[in-house]
């Protein structure tokens, strides 16, 4: 020990110890990726038919071609979210169960008390997968053509116009006040249980705006019924062609339902980095992009950490929205 520092060599000691070990357990993880899967892979997500179901369901048929295993679609709506997405949170973090969800899930602490999952701690994200801009609609009799038009009618007339909305949380909900805040106007909500109502009023005439998905709207403005002011995305959509974004009369305006894939926290860095790369390849292919179009919906496809930087910005975004609309959060 002469000439040694005692406890610097016995750092060095530990130290040449912990490298190897900490190798060996990278190296276990990188394996395990490679390996991965060699059984069947459930993906959790939302009831039979909705955005989610239609959007996994593409994505796991290009996954079970891939690897040459069964990629199990579990619808579990209950909830709201609630129950699919503590289901994953959970689970086993070895990339056999997976959350394909939309934004609900991470709004869902700020309009639920006690939670039984945390989408920031139990939750890792895998990748971006879709996203699904609303149209911003009106019925034919009311006299607007454009975003500056019905803004300017709103002012004029505060408070007399309405708009159909479902859901509390819903981007047919949030989207308007988001809208409503940024361009100035009061216009009062409708609150339907579900959208397919709002729209059938809206084409009545009984209610006079609404921001409605795509695939509801479209089919409605080909027959005339309805009017098609502006896009909710940030820019102009290859959903709705032609028709320009909210943007670019009110800029900064942006409002989508995002979908992502999810797996539970914990789940090693070498098997995130495989799941990602084998979806964003199944959202690249031509035919499979081409569905999700006709569907309505945005193929992504992004890295884990872009994924990561998104939702944060979107829980901060719709964060204030709620609070500033005066939604408390309910037991």
């Amino acid at each position: 020990m002469k000439g040694r520092d005692p406890e610097g060599y016995m750092l060095m000691r530990r130290f040449a110890v912990w490298v190897p070990v900490g190798i060996l357990i990278l190296g276990a993880d990188a394996v395990s990726a490679r390996n991965f899967p060699n059984r069947p892979v459930r993906i959790v997500t939302a009831e039979v038919g909705g955005t989610s179901d239609f959007m996994v369901r593409l994505i796991g048929q290009g996954l079970t071609s891939s690897w040459g295993q069964p990629v199990v679609v579990e619808n579990r709506a209950a909830g709201g979210g609630i129950v699919a997405a503590s289901t994953v949170a959970k689970a086993t973090p070895d990339g056999y169960t997976l959350l394909s969800y939309g934004h609900i899930i991470w709004l869902l602490p700020f309009l639920r008390k006690n939670l039984p999952y945390d989408p920031v701690r139990d939750l890792s994200p895998v990748t971006w997968t879709t996203s699904t801009p609303n149209v911003l609609v009106v019925h034919p009799s009311l006299p607007v053509r454009s975003v500056a038009d019905l803004i300017a009618l709103a002012k004029a007339r505060p408070g007399e116009l309405n708009y159909g909305s479902g859901a509390t949380g819903a981007t047919s909900h949030l989207g308007v006040e988001l809208f409503k805040a940024m361009a100035g106007v009061s216009i009062v909500r409708i609150n339907y249980r579900g959208t397919g109502q709002a729209v059938n009023d809206l084409i009545s005439g009984q209610i006079h705006v609404m921001f409605s998905s795509v695939a509801a709207a479209v089919p409605h403005v080909d027959a005339g019924r309805l009017r098609p002011l502006a896009i909710t995305s940030r820019r102009p959509s290859a959903l709705f062609p032609g028709l320009p974004a909210v943007a670019a009369t009110v800029p900064g305006y942006e409002s989508i339902a995002v979908f992502g894939i999810f797996a539970p926290a914990g789940t090693p860095p070498a098997l995130i980095s495989r799941l990602n790369h084998e979806i964003v390849q199944v959202l690249g292919r031509t035919d499979v992009k081409e569905k999700l179009l006709k569907g309505g919906v945005e193929p992504i496809g992004n890295p884990p950490e872009e994924f990561a930087v998104k939702l944060k910005s979107e829980m901060s975004k719709w964060a204030k929205v709620i609070k500033d609309v005066g939604i408390t959060p309910e037991d």
